[in-house]
């Protein structure tokens, strides 16, 4: 056994206190600077519904329970309180490890709703291809990035750091380097998006190690630049929603429901680590499952099979 002894942290140590230890043991290990700020404004929510100066070795479940009562009396929405509850998950975990504390929380059940996308008409108006002799680079460079966006659902920080050298158009696939497990991700390019890109690469230019999706001044569009340059462009063609999010949703449902795919591929195209998040996706589009569904009953194939043979044998018989 090892005589090593663990340094504790000051379980005396109010929960806002804590929490600071957290995140610097959180940042230490890597984890995104956009999920640490996630969690500061959380706790900031929290702290409007639970005593943060309280110690966390004195909180105890009652504490937690009237936390939550609040948040529902407060008119928070489910799905709120779900990722707040989700948060204190986490830090409780980190302090039962540092033999802060033994409590938990119950995970907040959340509404499941169905997730709004962007309609096949809406698709067909950002999909049209603008005219190269008179519009901006920045117009045109929307339109490639929203084909990119309905070809695989990635996510807004992934299409911000795409480099030019990332892209292998004979192999037809995209390496995303920049993707929130931290883990390179080979994504596969349709041919219309293949011929895209290679018009595009011949009017953007640029070197190896160049952002594919620069601003006007050549340099990585900020994560504001590019949701509000999609937003602009979306609204100068009447589209009113503007969501870059709701891409990737309308990715997982085209995909799922009107292009058949399944679960496991899905799972690896949208770069979820488990299964859990893309039986999210399967279980809020359970509503468009009917559609189509004659080519997958495995009744009415075996009828249809029935049927044809029925007639062949009339056939027969007529001859």
């Amino acid at each position: 056994m090892s005589n090593r002894k663990r340094i504790l942290v000051n379980s005396s140590a109010s929960v806002k206190e804590q929490f600071k230890s957290f995140l610097i043991a959180k940042k230490a290990k890597g984890l995104a600077d956009k999920t640490l700020a996630t969690y500061e404004q959380h706790l900031s929510a929290i702290g409007k519904h639970l005593d943060l100066m309280t110690s966390v070795e004195n909180l105890n479940t009652n504490d937690l329970e009237s936390m939550v009562s609040s948040m529902r009396d407060d008119g928070l929405s489910p799905n709120t309180i779900k990722s707040y509850t989700n948060t204190l998950k986490s830090f409780f975990s980190w302090c039962n490890e540092e033999g802060i504390t033994n409590l938990t929380i119950t995970r907040y059940k959340a509404e499941e709703t169905v997730k709004e996308t962007y309609t096949d008409s809406e698709l067909e108006i950002l999909l049209k291809k603008p005219n190269l002799r008179k519009c901006k680079f920045s117009e045109y460079r929307n339109w490639v990035i929203i084909c990119l966006l309905v070809n695989n659902g990635c996510r807004a920080a992934s299409v911000r750091n795409i480099k030019i050298k990332d892209l292998d158009l004979e192999g037809r696939i995209i390496y995303l380097r920049h993707t929130k497990n931290k883990k390179t991700q080979i994504i596969p390019l349709c041919d219309t998006l293949c011929v895209t890109l290679k018009e595009y690469l011949r009017i953007r230019n640029g070197e190896a190690d160049d952002y594919l999706f620069p601003n006007e001044f050549g340099e990585q569009l900020s994560e504001n630049g590019l949701r509000c340059t999609i937003a602009k462009y979306n609204k100068k063609r009447g589209v009113q929603k503007t969501s870059l999010h709701m891409f990737r949703h309308t990715f997982a449902r085209k995909y799922l429901v009107d292009c058949g795919g399944n679960a496991f591929t899905l799972q690896h195209l949208l770069g979820h680590s488990t299964l859990d998040m893309t039986k999210h996706y399967c279980a809020i589009f359970d509503a468009d499952i009917s559609k189509n569904f004659e080519n997958y009953s495995p009744l009415a194939q075996i009828q249809n099979n029935k049927s044809k043979i029925s007639m062949k044998c009339k056939k027969t018989r007529t001859v």
